[in-house]
């Protein structure tokens, strides 16, 4: 048995199907027996934040199942429960996910059995450290994904090591403070800001305010 919970839930996608997503039970789960949460930088007070349903991470899943994709190879940053690369893999379309929790991977194999899918590209994304196996991409997007004030820095860094030459980025920010250090970096790194108001709610009803950054570099 693990030494955590976990539930099972459905989660709505606008114009598409549900997912049916296995999560840990809530945020009190913490098990890093080997310690190689810890080795990769995860705090006991950040671990289970991978394993939660997020309300960015919904609107992003909205969000991949009305975008046009076409031979875009795109990758999710931060993946967590990996929703959105999920809906963009019942497309069909050529996405990898990666996140820097070592249950990442066990969590989106489970769930892409529960969604009856097949294998997806999974690779370790580890801000703050380079990857090798990580190529370039022409879409890079993630959801609540500058919670922390070193953030801004070491993501706009990593997407400038797997960002192709002409790409765009696509962040859904729950109205974090550290966006607008975010956005100074990636002005450096090139990129131009359109940034979208979003306040409609969740699907549940729930109410969520944030904004679409939609960053592009020509």
């Amino acid at each position: 048995m693990p030494g955590y919970e976990v539930k099972w839930q459905h989660v709505a996608i606008a114009g598409g199907a549900d997912l049916h997503i296995r999560s840990l039970l809530d945020r009190q789960q913490y098990h890093d027996p080997l310690g190689a949460a810890e080795a990769a930088g995860i705090s006991p007070a950040c671990w289970p934040l991978f394993g939660q349903v997020w309300p960015s991470a919904q609107k992003l899943a909205d969000l991949m199942q009305g975008w046009d994709l076409g031979t875009q190879r795109v990758l999710e940053i931060g993946c967590g429960l990996g929703l959105a690369s999920m809906v963009i893999h019942r497309r069909l379309g050529d996405v990898t996910a990666s996140d820097c929790h070592p249950l990442t991977a066990s969590f989106l194999h489970a769930n892409l059995l529960l969604n009856r899918l097949p294998d997806l590209k999974y690779r370790t994304g580890n801000w703050g450290r380079a990857n090798s196996a990580l190529a370039e991409f022409d879409l890079i997007i993630g959801s609540d994904v500058l919670y922390q004030r070193e953030h801004p820095e070491q993501l706009a860094g990593f997407i400038l090591l797997h960002a192709a030459p002409c790409a765009e980025v696509l962040i859904i920010d729950p109205n974090r403070g550290n966006r607008s250090a975010f956005n100074r970096c990636m002005a450096l790194a090139g990129f131009i800001l359109n940034e979208t108001m979003i306040d409609a709610p969740l699907h549940d009803g729930s109410p969520y305010r944030g904004r679409l950054l939609h960053y592009r570099r020509t």
